[in-house]
């Protein structure tokens, strides 16, 4: 619980200002002890995946927080732009991020750099299902139908060796299910 009551020292008077300006700390404490220097010291979690280059290790994103110094270095148009420099927890290496109001994503600039993750379902051969002007377009359009019917065709054409070859495994692995499953029940038990 938090303590309602705050502590004046015997010498202090309202005269003289704030406690904090009277003992002469700052508000924020510790956090801005580089205040002078326009850095403010804040919690940080990294919004990505990075590869560290002074230690080469993987850092996940918002694996771990950082105190991070957070400084003012510019603006696009009236959004400012902040640095977060912070150390590697697995090494020495400092690393600095800044914010990109323009493409609304943060840059690494130092000291590490961006796991690349980009997925596309084409990719994975992700079955793409038929949103609504698509199926409008099967009931109308004959030849649309037919030209999908032909591209629909040449996939299972494709993808039929290998299923077949699947299925010849699969037949092949569980025709006696009762030793296979022994052979499992074998090799799990310790």
């Amino acid at each position: 619980m938090q303590p309602f009551n705050k502590y004046y020292p015997p010498d202090w008077t309202p005269e003289k200002g704030s406690v904090n300006k009277f003992v002469g700390k700052h508000p924020l404490g510790d956090r801005a002890r580089k205040i002078d220097q326009g850095i403010l010291i804040v919690r940080f979690e990294l919004p990505f995946n990075i590869w560290c280059e002074g230690c080469g290790n993987h850092v996940g994103k918002g694996s771990v927080r950082y105190n991070a110094e957070k400084k003012k270095i510019g603006k696009y148009f009236s959004t400012p732009i902040f640095s977060f420099r912070m150390k590697c927890h697995l090494c020495d290496n400092w690393i600095e991020i800044h914010t990109d109001p323009k493409n609304a994503e943060y840059l690494v600039v130092s000291g590490a750099r961006k796991k690349v993750e980009t997925w596309e379902p084409e990719d994975s051969e992700v079955i793409k299902l038929k949103d609504d002007d698509e199926a409008k377009k099967m009931v109308d359009n004959a030849l649309y139908k037919l030209e999908y019917s032909v591209k629909d065709e040449l996939r299972s054409r494709e993808t039929l060796p290998i299923l077949t070859q699947l299925q010849r495994l699969n037949d092949k692995q569980w025709a006696d299910p009762y030793t296979h499953s022994q052979r499992m029940r074998k090799k799990f038990r310790v």
